[in-house]
């Protein structure tokens, strides 16, 4: 039995998993984020340590027997976080999370302080990463800075609660712009950019490999027979893609999360951060990953659920299973700012088009359009830094909706899988790296792709359509800026 825990931003999630890959048991404890100010993101890292001992108690008392022969434990988490850790190991100051923009000037004295950084960590300093947070830090609160004795990302505290090791993986550093993402291994340039160096980072492993095992007095407290390993982990991308079996090149997904994300498997570092798509290592030894992220796809359609006071069930049963006509009206969905392509914390979205026949199912399909136009920009960058795509899994919780993945098909001109469990995601990719850490299995040996239910296609005569929309779309966009910035 394996266990796989995702520390995600709105809530803890926990997975059991057998010897057969069948999951067992899930349980989810909600999470909260502050926003203290405009543009700021952040949780108490205490809140997940809290919320990570309620999943597994909830599992004792749901499945005592099958907790009990846990061997490993996996973890998967939200990415670029910052936990500030003193000397003893307590935490300085709420983390700040990957969705925080207040480090857009960080950014920019990174990259002059370090020139080489585009080629050496693959990325453009975004200011969700983690390295210009510290920046910050230093410049706004530098007595925080001065006892800082270690940075860790959420699922790596989460993992020191744990273990007691202060332990991170090559996926997950990857989204901090310290990592030599070629190397895999920490850059002394990079960390000296930002005033760091190699002692205040924890030690890497590969996200299959042991990072230690679980105190023995949890271990008693859960009562499992004896202490489990626990697994480097992944990324909650990473993680995704184990669950999903993206381990070779050219496997892909699309992640109707919180964000969303258009994956691409590489087998070599393939940068190409002008394009704003990023280029990290995989959770699993000698393999790579781009990707391209948008910072709101399945919160947009939450958005606007909560603005409409309608629950998101209802707000899609009127559109049925496919899109007809683009909508009338256009949505930008840039509620947290954007990434790729923009790489742009201040730009906001907005309703364009509207009229006096525009409805709620109007606006309704107008936010899934939108998504997916800005996942057509992902995959335009992904083409630009040199992947082009055939087909692509899709997973997360906007994998539900029939008509979202419709109109996605047609916007990306690509065939898109509905999969069975296309919502269990980074836990149970966690769980499969927790089981390759206890038993020493190998990747293809676990990351068997899941059963696809169903391909839906591009329609032929909605995708010139969408073509056009999405040019509207695109030539809004400085418009917009002009307004938000």
């Amino acid at each position: 039995m394996f266990l796989g825990l995702d520390i995600g931003t709105s809530a803890i999630k926990a997975v059991l998993v057998d010897d057969a890959q069948s999951v067992v048991a899930t349980v989810e404890t909600p999470l909260a984020i502050s926003r203290p100010h405009p543009g700021f993101s952040e949780q108490n890292p205490e809140d997940w340590w809290q919320a990570t001992l309620t999943s597994i108690d909830r599992l004792k008392a749901e499945q005592p027997a099958a907790l009990s022969a846990v061997r490993g434990i996996g973890l998967s988490g939200q990415m670029h976080g910052a936990v500030l850790l003193d000397k003893n190991g307590e935490v300085l100051r709420p983390a700040i999370l990957w969705n925080d923009g207040r480090s857009s000037t960080e950014c920019r004295e990174l990259e002059a302080r370090f020139p080489a950084l585009h080629q050496v960590a693959g990325n453009l300093a975004f200011p969700g990463f983690t390295a210009p947070k510290l920046l910050w830090v230093r410049k706004h609160e530098p007595d925080i800075f001065a006892r800082t004795a270690k940075v860790l990302l959420p699922k790596a505290y989460v993992g020191y609660r744990l273990t007691g090791e202060m332990v991170e993986e090559m996926s997950d550093a990857s989204g901090t712009l310290w990592l030599d993402v070629g190397a895999r291994d920490w850059s002394d340039a990079a960390l000296e950019a930002t005033y760091l160096s190699r002692a205040r980072m924890p030690r890497l492993v590969e996200g299959s490999a042991a990072a230690g095992r679980i105190h023995a007095d949890l271990a008693a407290r859960w009562g499992m027979a004896s202490p489990p390993v626990l697994a480097g982990g992944a990324g909650d991308n990473a993680a995704g893609a184990v669950g999903l079996g993206a381990i070779h090149a050219g496997n892909a997904f699309v992640s109707l999360g919180t964000s969303g994300v258009l994956w691409a498997t590489t087998d070599r570092y393939a940068p190409n951060p002008q394009s704003s798509v990023h280029a990290f290592c995989h959770a699993i030894p000698a393999t790579w990953h781009q990707m391209g992220v948008i910072l709101s796809a399945a919160s947009a359609l939450g958005w606007w659920s909560g603005a409409a006071q309608v629950p998101v069930a209802d707000l899609l049963a009127p559109l049925g299973e496919r899109p007809s006509a683009p909508s009338t009206a256009t949505f930008l969905p840039y509620l947290s700012g954007e990434r790729t392509p923009h790489n742009d914390t201040a730009i906001r979205g907005a309703f364009i088009g509207l009229d006096h026949d525009t409805t709620r199912e109007t606006l309704t399909q107008a936010v899934l359009e939108g998504v997916a136009f800005a996942f057509r920009d992902c995959l335009d960058a992904l083409a630009a830094a040199g992947t082009r795509l055939t087909e692509a899994d899709v997973i997360g919780g906007g994998s539900r909706s029939r008509f979202w993945i419709a109109v996605l098909a047609s916007v990306l001109g690509l065939p898109l899988n509905r999969i069975e469990d296309g919502e269990r995601g980074g836990a149970f990719g966690a769980a499969r790296l927790a089981r390759m850490a206890a038993t020493g299995e190998s990747p293809a040996q676990i990351c068997l792709p899941p059963r696809r239910i169903e391909t839906i296609r591009p329609d032929p005569e909605l995708q010139h359509a969408y073509a056009e929309r999405h040019a509207l779309y695109r030539a809004l966009y400085p418009a917009l800026k002009g307004v938000t910035s």
